[in-house]
């Protein structure tokens, strides 16, 4: 049962972002301001400092091939159905492609890790492939369609440095680069990263509550079947998509097998929510179903401890 202390706490910081929102303690302008907080400093601060001192004997084992190939399964299977079913526009797919792969791996997924697999290290090839590959293309995509929303075309310089120029993907591959390295940051810097990088999270929920009691319901109809659809993908196909490939295709030991699908099992991170809001795409559709993923995991999870 200690598995449920990571889902406890989020509940709980939402819960208090809910009731700052009743009273008026914050509106939707403290709100966005979090919210812009979270993405361009706390949570750059926090990816920094992560992937500085993550295990890479661990990243980089034979495991990192079924988190990487479950992220990649449950992404391709969202877009395949979205094209032939809900047919959403290209950046509002984006979203929904986050949604139905991008796990919750730092709040959740490391207390998860720790209580109900032993081992806080599980969690550091998700974050890789995450931090390194998926959030910088699905950012970059973003910023080009927020781009061209705008009007005019947008050079080809401007195009190719959208990756640099995102302050979570800079400071995700210089973690990495520093870590690869063997180096570390002085104690005069890295003190004042942890500091706002232990901001990122409670901010990012304040700001999930915050939405959920001031901000209208998304629509219903085809809105809602797609989330319905999205959250199916997460907390079932990609951990299913994991346990096949770690047991059938990679033979890895059953302490493995357990750890990628339980893991895979996560449910989409707030970051996503962060995102939508950056640009302005999907934020009542990202927030409804995070938020319906995050309960619906938490049985997923503890029947695979259970069973697995």
């Amino acid at each position: 049962m200690q598995a449920l202390t990571g889902y406890a706490t989020i509940g709980i910081l939402i819960l208090v972002g809910v009731v700052c929102g009743h009273f008026g303690v914050l509106t939707v302008q403290h709100q966005k301001m979090m919210s812009k907080l979270a993405l361009l400093v706390a949570m750059p601060a926090l990816m920094l400092t992560i992937m500085e001192k993550a295990d890479l004997s661990r990243v980089f084992a034979r495991s990192f091939a079924a988190n990487a190939g479950a992220i990649v399964i449950a992404a391709l299977v969202y877009v395949v159905v979205a094209l032939v079913v809900f047919r959403p526009k290209p950046p509002e797919r984006t979203i929904g492609m986050l949604l139905s792969c991008y796990t919750n791996a730092g709040n959740l997924g490391l207390p998860v890790a720790v209580y109900a697999l032993g081992d806080a290290t599980w969690i550091a090839p998700v974050l890789l492939v995450q931090l390194a590959i998926l959030q910088p293309a699905a950012l970059t995509h973003l910023d080009y369609c927020r781009a061209k929303e705008t009007g005019g075309p947008l050079p080809i310089a401007r195009l190719a440095t959208l990756p640099i120029r995102n302050p979570l993907t800079v400071a995700a591959v210089a973690g990495l680069a520093l870590n690869l390295a063997h180096l570390q940051l002085p104690s005069l810097v890295e003190t004042p990263l942890e500091m706002l990088g232990g901001v990122a999270v409670p901010v990012m929920l304040l700001a999930f509550g915050i939405s959920l009691r001031l901000e209208p319901r998304p629509a219903r109809g085809t809105e809602s079947a797609e989330s319905n659809t999205i959250i199916a993908i997460k907390v079932l196909v990609q951990p299913l998509a994991a346990f096949l490939l770690a047991r059938y295709a990679l033979h890895l030991p059953e302490h493995t097998v357990r750890a990628v699908t339980v893991i895979a099992a996560l449910p989409p991170a707030q970051n996503i929510y962060i995102f939508s809001m950056r640009y302005g795409f999907r934020e009542l559709f990202a927030r409804d179903t995070i938020f319906r993923a995050t309960a619906v995991s938490a049985v997923v999870i503890l029947g695979l401890v259970a069973v697995l």
